[in-house]
C-alpha cells in the first residue's frame, strides 16, 4: 500500500463561503471532503493542516514551515502533495527546490483557480491529478493541475490563462 502525506496550506481551492457574514474566506481544510468523493484503494493518506491562508497572505516564515513540514515527512511518504494558494504557489515551489536538493520521493505542489465549493472548480481534478501523478513520478519538485505536469525551477502562474507554465529560460 502507497502512502501519501498530504501538506495543506489553504488557498483558493480550500475556502468557504459563510453565508452569515457574505465572505469567502480559508477557515478550515476541505481536503478531506474532497478525498472521500473518490475511489482510492491500496492508498494510505496522512493529512497535514499546516497554515489556512490565502497564499497572497503567506509570509517567508509559512513558506519556512512548509519546507519543514516537508522535510520531516519526505523519508515516511512514498509522495508529498502540497495544497497550496496559486498565486505564490511558484515561491514555495522554489523554495524546496532550492533547499531540498535530492527529494526522496515526488513533492507535487496542486490547487485550484476556483474553491472547492463552487460548481465550476476545477479542486477534484487536480487533486485527482495530483494523486495520480505521485504514484507514477520519480523524486522531484513538482506542479500537477489543468491536465499538466511542470518541474521547478522555472514555473510560474500564467495570470491569462489562468493556470501554470513553464518559464522558456529554464
Amino acid at each position: 500500500m502507497e502512502h501519501i502525506t498530504f501538506i495543506t496550506t489553504g488557498g483558493t481551492i480550500e475556502k468557504t463561503y459563510d453565508e452569515r457574514t457574505g465572505i469567502l474566506a480559508n477557515q478550515h481544510s476541505i481536503l478531506s471532503h474532497i478525498l472521500s468523493t473518490l475511489r482510492l484503494p491500496d492508498l494510505s493518506v496522512d493529512q497535514r493542516n499546516v497554515i489556512f491562508k490565502d497564499s497572497l497572505d503567506m509570509t517567508d516564515e509559512d513558506r519556512r514551515i512548509v519546507l519543514q513540514i516537508t522535510r520531516e515527512t519526505m523519508n515516511n511518504s512514498d509522495a508529498i502533495i502540497i495544497v497550496h494558494g496559486t498565486d505564490t504557489l511558484a515561491l514555495t515551489g522554489e523554495l524546496l527546490y532550492r533547499e531540498i536538493p535530492r527529494p526522496s520521493c515526488p513533492i507535487i505542489f496542486t490547487g485550484a483557480m476556483r474553491p472547492y465549493e463552487f460548481r465550476d472548480s476545477d479542486a477534484a481534478q487536480n487533486i485527482t491529478e495530483a494523486l495520480f501523478a505521485a504514484r507514477v513520478l520519480d523524486p522531484g519538485i513538482y506542479v500537477v493541475m489543468h491536465n499538466r505536469l511542470l518541474t521547478f525551477p522555472g514555473v510560474q502562474k500564467d495570470h491569462r490563462t489562468m493556470t501554470f507554465t513553464k518559464d522558456p529560460a529554464f
